[in-house]
């Protein structure tokens, strides 16, 4: 999807922390953002995703948490209190928030121009309203 819509501009991608899961998951989205200040953000997400368990089963511990950003060569001396930092704190509780006062309960949730998608969902359909959402874009242009 990046080479096919994003590379040529038709869709921007946007991410948004939305840890409804309880402190481990409230922490793992600390983690990926401590983890972008060192420029690895996806590159842990992907690791948060790859290793995940159920919710505050201690697949999220501190020690995990700082192990993986070990795993991807960090600076684990930085990413420690950028983790613990209130701007991260504050940045996460802001996309969660938002998240519930636009009526988001669960993960993954995806809008593309106001129309929502909720829940995994085929590459055939987000293509088909991304290419949909587009044409409309144009129309109006």
């Amino acid at each position: 999807m990046v080479e096919k819509y994003v590379e040529d501009g038709t869709l921007k991608i946007e991410w948004r922390d939305f840890p409804y899961q309880g402190q481990e998951s409230v922490n793992a989205a600390h983690a990926a953002r401590a983890a972008g200040q060192q420029g690895k953000f996806w590159e842990y997400h992907d690791l948060l995703y790859e290793n995940q368990g159920s919710g505050n089963s201690g697949a999220f511990s501190d020690e995990k948490l700082s192990g993986f950003a070990r795993e991807l060569g960090l600076d684990v001396e930085r990413f420690e209190p950028d983790f613990r930092s209130q701007e991260i704190s504050a940045a996460v509780q802001a996309d969660f928030e938002a998240g519930q006062s636009a009526g988001i309960s669960g993960t993954p949730t995806f809008d593309i121009n106001g129309q929502r998608l909720v829940g995994f969902q085929s590459l055939e359909t987000f293509e088909q309203l991304i290419e949909e959402e587009a044409r409309k874009a144009e129309g109006a242009s």
